[in-house]
């Protein structure tokens, strides 16, 4: 989970509604657009009514909660202004290594055309309120305090109105919320999933036990109220901890996981499945690293971090003969990513194993195996020296490192760069708009 949701829930392009009438991210709108209300315009958009300024001639969007939720922590700033700053930074922090390589380039930033309704997971928090009532909505910044939230500007909109719906019918049905200073109660979080291009959502309740009482005919009720949800799952979480969810889940309704498409490719997704919030900008950032890896029929790829296995059956659709090996440590993710081999009949082509990625690659090396590709996608914290050594080693033609912090990113370069390779091409993806946050796209090539 990336650190807006996190913070947000607790502090990995189809909507409903119409889409806010604007061209190009800053651009002027024309004015039927909007019917002026003094300084301010209102305008419908994917995630409800909202609302937008002008500052400085470009759309400014707004939010009621957006002090006290913090999540959009740049939504004052112009999104054309917010790309200039994130543009800005990658440029510093790589300027010594791209000076460093005589070839080595920087494009622009991929940004989004409409940075609205781009999150298609959404999650809240429950506590307990006043006579039986269940509070939800997001943790206010560095704080345990919920602040409502009837839509999010961010957010699909279904995934919002589920939550709040899913809330009312605890309540009617008599289901306790979680106190988390006290450890009793049964509710602790619900997560919704939606599906961007099949349209499935996935409703995930996190519960401080194994059952949940009534529990048929709260099924019954959520589904009546909520018909857009095609999935429910019961996830259980009896820590005393942050996380939101615990390690066992069981499907409540239409078979507890739900399907969505990236790249033509089918993916089923679970409660704890790892898949990108942002679709619409992941299939943009997988167009990135496959391109500028060069990919051809015959080639042997790696995709170490392969989670379920998003990146590389998304490769080996895109490249006919392509041959895919997937490593990955937790147990569960392979399973996802096996059964999307087999969904997707790519399993002659795609193997996963659980397996850790740096023993794995030295073994291959070891055996004489060479890869031609190696795409690397880890977690914030970056690689680790082992693990790049392991690159090393198995000396692949290509390294694609795609990353969701470019502070370590950069730090890691330095052990490839030092290790053999050149850095080729450097891509900012802003996968999540009026936040500080952006992902790199980076090809590095073998001197050799």
């Amino acid at each position: 989970m990336d650190d807006h949701a996190i913070r947000r829930s607790t502090s990995e392009k189809r909507t409903t509604g119409r889409r806010l009438a604007s061209d190009a991210p800053g651009t002027r709108a024309a004015p039927e657009e909007a019917c002026a209300t003094g300084a301010r315009r209102w305008t419908h958009c994917p995630a409800g009514r909202q609302r937008y300024t002008r500052t400085m001639g470009y759309k400014t969007y707004t939010c009621p909660i957006a002090k006290s939720c913090g999540g959009c922590e740049t939504l004052a700033v112009p999104y054309p202004l917010q790309l200039q700053r994130k543009q800005r930074q990658v440029e510093e922090l790589f300027a010594d290594l791209l000076a460093s390589c005589d070839e080595g380039t920087l494009s622009p930033i991929v940004g989004m055309d409409q940075p609205v309704a781009y999150r298609n997971k959404a999650a809240t928090p429950f506590a307990p309120g006043p006579k039986g009532s269940i509070r939800s909505g997001f943790f206010a910044r560095g704080t345990h305090h919920i602040v409502r939230c009837r839509s999010c500007l961010v957010e699909d909109p279904r995934c919002r109105r589920v939550l709040n719906s899913f809330a009312r019918t605890a309540e009617l049905c008599h289901v306790s919320a979680y106190d988390e200073d006290k450890g009793r109660g049964l509710l602790r979080h619900a997560v919704v999933r939606a599906g961007w291009q099949t349209g499935g959502l996935l409703l995930t309740i996190v519960a401080n036990g194994e059952r949940l009482p009534r529990e048929r005919e709260l099924v019954g009720r959520i589904v009546k109220h909520a018909p857009d949800v095609t999935a429910i799952a019961l996830n259980t979480n009896t820590r005393r901890t942050n996380a939101i969810l615990g390690p066992t889940s069981r499907a409540l309704y239409g078979g507890g996981t739900i399907r969505d498409e990236l790249l033509g490719v089918t993916f089923e997704i679970g409660p704890t499945s790892f898949y990108q919030t942002n679709p619409s900008q992941t299939e943009r950032l997988y167009r990135l690293a496959i391109e500028g890896a060069g990919l051809e029929r015959g080639m042997r790829v790696l995709d170490a971090y392969c989670g379920i296995g998003t990146i590389g059956l998304c490769a080996a659709a895109q490249v006919p003969g392509l041959q895919v090996t997937g490593v990955e440590v937790g147990q569960g993710a392979v399973a996802d990513a096996r059964r999307n081999a087999r969904i997707n009949g790519l399993r002659d082509r795609c193997q996963f194993f659980c397996a850790d990625a740096t023993a794995f690659m030295r073994d291959l090396a070891g055996r004489g195996e060479r890869m031609d590709v190696v795409i690397m996608d880890p977690p914030r914290a970056g690689s680790t020296p082992e693990f790049l050594s392991g690159v090393i080693t198995l000396a692949p033609r290509q390294v694609v490192y795609v990353s969701c912090n470019p502070v370590t990113q950069r730090r890691d370069l330095e052990q490839l760069l030092a290790g053999g390779y050149r850095l080729t091409s450097l891509t900012p993806v802003d996968m999540f708009p009026h936040t500080k946050h952006v992902e790199t796209v980076c090809l590095l090539t073998h001197k050799g």
